[in-house]
């Protein structure tokens, strides 16, 4: 499967653009979500990247954290996700989302958490926002512009690790329910409708629905991006191995600015071989793969025009 067979897929929901940071994901992700747009596709292109520079790539601004339609395209909307935003909303719901007392409390936990900034929150907000467009409908896909490797790799462990913690908090809430239940009748305490045992169990569901659309070949790929450099490659055996750790889908991997042959230029020259070696070791790495090679650009690429070029190329529609 080759990436015009993805974008013009009319089963593929769900498409991630990853890899090491700086190896020009962002531009990828755009040039995709174009393709699919202008194929007749309801699209929205997502940025999950702290650093985000998708509003940059259309030279829009998608920062307000609603969805945005892309100016000059059809059927596209983007969106930079606000993590301080998406932590309120959730402090919001937790606190008068009929959770209770411990609602309340978890509520302040994680408003003291977010002011400290805690490891992870970034990917958790992230994953709480994949988490809904994987439910919602009003889109045929959704493209998501993950943050570099590291990153991308805790937002893909999450659903693991937010089953088990989730596992763990229902069976605290079973076992604190009996004991609120006896301090409320020694006090005379009326009893009040609580939801948070549904609610956390629709969450826990949530995510296992998560799970499984994000292993399915036929919903979801992940596009690989990286450059001819030791470094990138080295990266992108660890995201390849977490990948298939995690059953995501991979078919397809882009190379991305290789540099055109200069013969009179000796620097360009010799990048240029430093290049060739490694595109021969990732050739021989990801033979069973669909392999997409893209160009060194002259100039910025940026704004629809160039996404556009770049999209071209993507699919194998060189320009002469």
């Amino acid at each position: 499967m080759d990436i015009r067979d993805i974008v013009y897929s009319s089963s593929i929901r769900f498409i991630l653009a990853g890899g090491k940071g700086g190896v020009g994901k962002t531009s990828c992700a755009g040039a995709m979500a174009i393709l699919s747009a202008k194929h007749g596709y309801r699209t929205l292109v997502l940025s999950t990247d702290p650093a985000h520079s998708l509003s940059d790539s259309f030279d829009q601004n998608l920062s307000g954290g609603n969805e945005v339609s892309i100016e000059g395209v059809d059927n596209l909307w983007g969106l930079e996700i606000n993590t301080e935003k998406g932590m309120a909303e959730f402090q919001s719901a937790m606190g008068s989302g009929g959770m209770g007392s411990e609602g309340a409390m978890a509520a302040q936990l994680m408003g003291d958490m977010a002011g400290m900034s805690p490891p992870g929150s970034d990917e958790a907000m992230a994953f709480g926002k994949m988490l809904e467009y994987l439910e919602d409908s009003s889109y045929d896909r959704v493209i998501f512009d993950t943050a570099p490797t590291g990153h991308t790799l805790k937002l893909l462990e999450l659903p693991d690790l937010l089953d088990s913690w989730m596992g763990k908090l229902l069976t605290m809430r079973q076992r604190m329910s009996s004991m609120m239940a006896g301090l409320k009748g020694m006090f005379g305490g009326a009893e009040q409708e609580d939801n948070s045992w549904q609610m956390m169990q629709l969450m826990k569901d949530k995510i296992r629905a998560a799970r499984i659309d994000l292993s399915d070949p036929e919903l979801t790929q992940f596009v690989v991006i990286l450059i001819p450099e030791a470094m990138a490659v080295f990266e992108t055996q660890r995201l390849m191995h977490s990948l298939d750790k995690w059953k995501i889908p991979v078919s397809n991997v882009v190379v991305n600015h290789l540099v055109p042959p200069n013969p009179t230029c000796k620097f360009c020259d010799a990048r240029r071989q430093m290049q060739q070696t490694n595109l021969k070791d990732i050739r021989d790495l990801y033979s069973d793969l669909s392999l997409t090679e893209v160009p060194l650009f002259e100039g910025e690429l940026r704004g629809i025009e160039n996404l556009e070029k770049l999209g071209r190329i993507l699919i194998g529609e060189m320009e002469e």
